[in-house]
């Protein structure tokens, strides 16, 4: 594999080129996506929406790799930002692992910082105040104080469980952790579906517990098999074995990427949803870079590894020839990235993207900070 290292180690130094011009010019932003190439800014507009911690992620990926400081100071200034969102109640989720592990969680374990340490238990114990004791989940999204959404549970939370493992081992108090694993099993038994798809979203009876139906979500319809929602059960379950060591967990997270491996078309783009119309060409680029991610990880620690390997790396090798910008007059990275299958917008540039797209080659070059 000495050529795959060397040509990840290529694209690192792509990135890298394109990312000192790109957060120079954009050093005050929270970015979602792009306007005509250009970063917009989420600063004021919307503080809590669930992306805001990866553009900090990615300053600090960059930072550790290679000790600039410019990457650093951004970085510290995203998280200085998300400082607003844990005063704001409706606008704190499912989502906390996603805004504060990639930041503050990722400064503390660069230098230990205080600050940093409180903001993540600020964020674990409004986590962990999500857990619903009757159905054994952790609930997704608010509503508007009706409770219409009080039993729902997504499979996007299995990536945001690490931070209650950390907030577990940091403050050595079992109840994060437990929480999480209640977690795990619950979506082991309600989101995986026999042939390894999962369901995005799962409604629980919010007072019994009692499983009462499941969603389509972000995917094509109800039963289908939305491909973020695939790939944030690969990397999810992985990362809930890696700090559990939980046989079941690795068992679904191989489950879940044998169904990904099996449905990649031949043309290598990966749709919104894999059981989307034939005629229905709509892709979600962040669905490849997040599953190579998951992958990857996972092939450190199976027998089967080098097949999970190997589809990272063709995922990886696609993304990188067919679907990245390298333009350096542009700010994204990733193109075709789709948010959902029900939305009016298709096919466009989304933070994360870059993020996990970064995140997988780094994986393979030994750059990674990892912040899961």
């Amino acid at each position: 594999m000495e050529r795959e290292i060397l040509w990840a180690q290529e694209i690192s130094g792509k990135i890298k080129s394109k990312m000192a011009v790109v957060a120079e010019r954009n050093q005050h932003k929270i970015p979602y996506t792009t306007e005509n190439g250009c970063f917009d800014d989420l600063t004021d507009k919307n503080i809590c929406w669930w992306t805001n911690g990866f553009w900090g992620g990615i300053m600090w990926q960059l930072y550790h790799a290679s000790g600039d400081e410019l990457y650093r100071g951004i970085a510290l200034e995203v998280e200085e930002k998300l400082d607003r969102n844990l005063m704001i109640h409706m606008g704190m989720d499912h989502d906390s692992g996603f805004k504060w592990l990639p930041t503050s969680g990722a400064h503390y374990r660069i230098d230990g910082d205080k600050a940093s340490y409180n903001r993540l238990m600020l964020a674990s114990d409004n986590l962990a105040g999500r857990f619903n004791t009757a159905g054994g989940f952790l609930r997704a999204w608010n509503d508007k104080r009706d409770g219409s959404r009080a039993g729902w549970a997504i499979i996007d939370c299995m990536m945001n469980l690490p931070l209650l493992y950390w907030a577990s081992d940091l403050t050595k108090d079992p109840r994060y952790g437990q929480i999480a694993r209640i977690h795990a099993q619950t979506a082991m038994k309600y989101f995986i579906r026999e042939d390894g798809s999962v369901n995005h979203i799962v409604e629980f009876h919010p007072a019994t517990g009692e499983f009462l139906t499941s969603h389509g979500g972000q995917g094509y319809r109800q039963g289908s098999t939305w491909t973020r929602g695939q790939a944030w059960a690969i990397y999810g379950f992985v990362l809930s074995y890696l700090y559990t060591k939980e046989e079941g967990y690795l068992q679904s997270a191989e489950k879940t990427a044998d169904y990904y491996r099996e449905n990649i078309p031949d043309e290598g783009g990966i749709p919104v949803d894999f059981r989307q119309p034939p005629d229905c060409t709509w892709e979600d680029s962040t669905a490849a870079a997040i599953a190579a991610c998951g992958m990857l990880e996972l092939s450190k620690i199976v027998k089967s590894g080098e097949k999970y390997k190997k589809t990272a790396i063709n995922l990886l090798h696609f993304l990188a020839d067919e679907r990245c910008n390298w333009s350096l007059e542009c700010d994204h990275i990733l193109e075709k990235c789709t948010a959902a299958f029900s939305d009016d917008k298709h096919e466009f540039a989304i933070i994360y993207g870059d993020y996990f797209f970064i995140e997988a080659i780094w994986k393979l070059t030994g750059e990674e900070l990892f912040i899961w």
